[in-house]
């Protein structure tokens, strides 16, 4: 390695800290990122580069009513004269503000492909076509009579706007987005004919807050309609802070296809969602078997959108079919709005709504005023003029001799008739035919219209009152062209309130319903065949495992598995795998301690209750809804002390409990003498020597006891004759009668 190389010293050599040079420089880029790119203008809404563009085609006369000029001219008078940046991100810019699907109400009008809702890409430049629209030329309107600050443009060669006169409250209505650097903006577009009566109102109330004004600007108003689906509340908290967000929704409608089956339309789909992402991310979904209410989805646009979605079958709810489908895809999506903007053009700054139109109120004020200002100092140099002239019409013939003998007329006219300079040049400029004695008429009329119209000048610059009536008044006329009834003010997105889902449960309407025999080896395996299976003598099992219960359910359905020590587990049937193999072992889906074992398998009913006991003999009733557990844990529900297990598990629909022990002694007692509990150990059921609990059931006393024997016939034995086997809870209990199977089991 050789020695590091000083650099030479002595020249024009300034050492500097590496910290503060990139500070000093991040700082810089920082700033001009936020001042000249991304944060809009609160006066007039727009980015430079907008605000250029209208400028530069103003300046090539591309008016509402005359024909289109190429893209390619405008960009390029835009590139090279105010703005030196790609010609790409120009042109982009330009043909966002010609899209009515992303602008509210487009800047300019577009002539070619300006692409389309499905993203696409407009043609290149050179094949497309713009001009200004009506609300472009409103937001330059009074740009020639000072009404703003020109300053030089990057070259110096020229002068720009630095903001637009803006009689279009441009802000709000057509929205922003841009990322800075440390700060971003999102504004979503708005209903200009709202914010004009919003604007109205705070002209005559200036200590409106935006709380206030929410009346009169419910929400946004978005290109793509759609459908708002906050709560007012959240809304005015948008507004007042100037942050938040719109859950929107797409607008759909139940089309009947005959025959009882139907499809849902959808016409508008949410705000800045190309459709193609939409219907990919849907068709995704639809092979990925995650939306199963759902069998197709077809996109059948032309000019309006119209996206098909069919259902599975015609008994799937349409509500829920959508609910599902705003849940999992873009057609619900979040609006946010984060009114980041720079106030006065100099400083950002998060607005409420009431601050955003105050500062745009301010500037058609300022506006107003500086074009009165104009407007009276070109009359008073007209006054001058006129009142020169009509000196001279007193005495034409001194004045044509004076120019036709005098070497210096201009200065023999200003002595002799004691005019100024601009007086004097305004009578050697006059033409022979405008000699004629009509001509002295029409300026007498001029001067007396024009001394009218400087008083009426001098009465608004003079009188705040009148400012803010003229400003009131130029806001109704915007408010005309883009009111309600016209095509382009209508409102198009809407308010609603999400219907209530709180009782549907999602991962039950997710799944078809079908119905299910759920089958349940000796081993622990579990599987779910088609249909319900009646007779299940067919089934194979692996090895030499055999049947252990087997029950009617369907894939809506959850159930319920106990295991011994006392915890109960949640399946859903829809996950079950499916009747072809042998199943999976529940072990599998479940987490349970090693050496444990399952002892009841059945389905969910909501509203029920259930009998648990251990082999110790105690047990006691639970209610079927608290044994549903969320997690493959489960949940402990039968506290027991080793070496018991948990034994029974047996619905509790009935008035009395017979219970019998291994020892073959039953006992039958009322249900009113157990507890009902959530979890716990329970009570005692019935008394043992030695030995535990066989088998129990609820069963109605009216009905009498029954039971199955081992060829598989039922006994019932009545009423009248169980009077000797029914006690207490607790007792021993008797012999069972003649008949009663040998496994003391009463299945």
């Amino acid at each position: 390695m050789g020695k590091p190389v000083n650099p030479p010293s002595g020249g024009e050599i300034e050492n500097i800290n590496l910290k503060d040079a990139l500070e000093e420089r991040y700082l810089a880029y920082a700033l001009s990122t936020i001042m000249h790119r991304a944060l809009p203008d609160a006066r007039d809404g727009l980015k430079p580069v907008h605000r250029r563009i209208l400028h530069a085609m103003r300046l090539l006369r591309l008016d509402p009513k005359s024909a289109p000029k190429k893209c390619a001219r405008i960009v390029g008078d835009v590139m090279g004269q105010y703005h030196p940046h790609g010609d790409q991100s120009i042109y982009d810019a330009l043909v966002r503000m010609a899209q009515d699907f992303a602008q509210r109400y487009p800047l300019a009008e577009g002539q070619g492909n300006f692409g389309n809702i499905d993203g696409d890409n407009a043609a290149a430049m050179r094949y497309t076509e713009a001009r200004l629209t009506e609300v472009a030329r409103l937001l330059l309107d009074g740009i020639d009579e000072d009404s703003v600050d020109f300053r030089e443009t990057y070259d110096q060669a020229n002068e720009e706007p630095v903001v637009l006169p803006a009689a279009f409250p441009n802000l709000l209505a057509n929205g922003s987005q841009g990322i800075a650097v440390g700060m971003a903006t999102s504004i979503p577009p708005h209903n200009a004919a709202e914010l004009c009566d919003a604007a109205l109102h705070l002209i005559s109330h200036p200590a409106t807050t935006s709380d206030q004004l929410i009346k009169f600007v419910p929400g946004p108003d978005l290109p793509t309609g759609g459908i708002i689906v906050d709560t007012p509340s959240s809304i005015a908290e948008t507004y007042m802070t100037g942050r938040g967000s719109f859950r929107v929704r797409a607008r759909w409608e139940k089309e009947d296809t005959g025959r009882g089956s139907w499809n849902i339309v959808v016409t508008e789909i949410p705000y800045s969602v190309p459709k193609s992402r939409l219907i990919e991310k849907i068709a995704e979904l639809l092979q990925e078997k995650k939306l199963p209410l759902l069998a197709d989805v077809r996109d059948e646009s032309a000019e309006d959108i119209r996206v098909v979605l069919e259902p599975r079958s015609r008994t799937v709810d349409p509500i829920i079919l959508m609910e599902s489908l705003f849940k999992l895809t873009e057609l619900e999506s979040r609006i946010p709005m984060n009114v980041n903007v720079l106030a006065g053009g100099k400083v950002p700054k998060v607005l409420g709504l009431a601050e955003c139109l105050r500062e745009w109120l301010d500037h058609r004020r300022e506006v107003l005023v500086r074009r009165s200002q104009f407007r009276l100092n070109a009359i008073d140099k007209r006054l001058e003029i006129l009142g020169g002239l009509l000196i001279v019409y007193l005495d034409l013939d001194r004045v044509i001799k004076i120019i036709r003998e005098e070497d210096e007329p201009k200065a023999e006219l200003m002595r002799f008739f004691k005019l100024s300079e601009v007086q004097a040049n305004a009578i050697l400029d006059t033409r022979l035919r405008s000699l004629r004695k009509l001509e002295e008429m029409e300026l007498k009329r001029e001067q007396k219209s024009l001394q009218d119209e400087k008083a009426t000048i001098e009465d608004l610059l003079g009188s705040d009152k009148v400012q803010w009536k003229t400003v009131a008044w130029e806001i109704k006329e915007v408010r005309k062209t883009f009111g309600p009834e016209t095509a382009l003010g209508k409102r198009r997105t809407t308010f609603a309130e999400a219907p209530d889902t709180s009782d549907i449960d999602f991962a039950e309407a997710m799944v078809e319903r079908e119905p299910i025999t759920v089958i349940v080896s000796d081993k622990g395996w579990i599987r779910a065949m088609k249909g319900h299976v009646a007779d299940t003598s067919s089934v194979q099992f692996k090895g030499d495992d055999t049947l252990k219960t087997a029950f009617f359910a369907e894939t809506t359905s959850k159930i319920i598995v106990v295991a011994t020590n006392g915890r109960f587990f949640t399946l859903d049937a829809s996950k079950l795998p499916g009747g072809r193999g042998f199943g999976d072992p529940i072990r599998l889906m479940v987490d349970l301690e090693e050496g444990e074992d399952f002892i009841a398998a059945f389905p969910f009913k909501a509203g029920t209750k259930l009998l648990v006991a251990g082999s110790d003999g105690r047990g006691f009733i639970i209610p079927a809804d608290d044994v549903i557990a969320n997690t493959r844990k489960g949940k402990q529900i039968l506290n027991l002390d080793a070496p018991a297990k948990a034994v029974i598990c047996t619905e509790a629909s009935g008035d009395h409990v017979a219970i019998v022990g291994e020892n073959r002694k039953l006992l039958v007692f009322p249900l009113t003498q157990m507890p009902e509990m959530t979890r716990g150990k329970g009570v005692r059921l019935q008394r043992y020597k030695d030995g535990g609990i066989s088998d129990a059931k609820v069963f109605s006393l009216s009905d009498g006891l029954t039971w199955k024997d081992t060829s598989g016939r039922t006994w019932t034995v009545e009423k009248t004759d169980l009077i000797e086997w029914i006690g207490n809870r607790a007792e021993a209990g008797r012999l069972p009668p003649k008949g009663f199977p040998r496994s003391n089991k009463f299945e």
